[in-house]
């Protein structure tokens, strides 16, 4: 399942009842359109710079980085320096 989240993409690869994961897929330069989910989140970049901002905190991210999104939270990517991918999971599953 793919769907494009404005002008950011999400392709979902596993959806099980307590969690899903999907791949975010961000080019360098382009805004992210996310908003608050009312899931917890874990991201994994796979590749790709940018700084992240998760509430009030914003931390640069790059390969290997793994951050926490609390439910609830406002959160987006956003200086990327090169396209980016990340592995999301969700919990519980992304609606």
């Amino acid at each position: 399942m793919e769907r494009a989240a404005n002008d950011g993409a999400y392709l979902q690869f596993l959806r099980e009842r307590n969690m899903s994961v999907g791949l975010y897929a961000l080019d360098a330069g382009q805004s992210d359109p996310q908003r608050p989910h009312r899931q917890d989140e874990v991201y994994f970049v796979v590749s790709g710079r940018a700084a992240l901002t998760v509430g009030t905190e914003t931390t640069q991210v790059a390969r290997g980085s793994v951050v926490y999104v609390p439910a609830g939270v406002p959160h987006k990517f956003h200086h990327i320096s090169e396209d980016l991918r990340v592995m999301v999971v969700f919990s519980p599953p992304e609606a």
